[in-house]
């Protein structure tokens, strides 16, 4: 290996190192000192570099991964309240404008629209089949 791959390649794997750091702890309250501390850099450093590998910074990854960790308690049946507080977010309101942003609906009425549509699966799972799928098989 190149001497001078050698520090990309490490910088890269303490950027994957904070990554990795915030998707086990994403429900703590993190702070970018934090996350910068577990990749081993500077606040300000880190940040770039987070950015410039992933396209977004570290509290913009964070809000992204609770997100998606919201919308799979919802799929458990979890309530809003309750899914709020288990992915990190101290404030419902905080919590709901920024779902209602990224997800383009409040997580009450996402909520309503997950459980609608597995009633609707129970009670007619063939129209959950795509056509051409279900064409192919010989399903419908």
């Amino acid at each position: 290996m190149s001497e001078e791959l050698y520090p990309n390649i490490f910088i890269y794997r303490r950027i994957v190192q904070a990554k990795l750091y915030i998707d086990a702890h994403y429900a703590r309250p993190l702070e970018v000192n934090d996350i910068a501390g577990a990749a081993y850099s500077s606040q300000f450093h880190f940040i770039r570099q987070f950015k410039e590998t992933y396209g977004k910074t570290p509290h913009q990854y964070l809000m992204q991964v609770r997100i998606a960790k919201a919308k799979q308690l919802f799929a458990t049946g979890a309530r809003v309240a309750q899914v709020c507080h288990a992915v990190g977010f101290e404030s419902l309101g905080s919590f709901s404008a920024l779902f209602k942003r990224l997800e383009g609906s409040t997580p009450s009425e996402y909520l309503r629209k997950h459980r609608l549509a597995r009633s609707r699966m129970k009670d007619s799972p063939l129209s959950f089949i795509p056509a051409c799928f279900a064409h192919k098989y010989g399903i419908i």
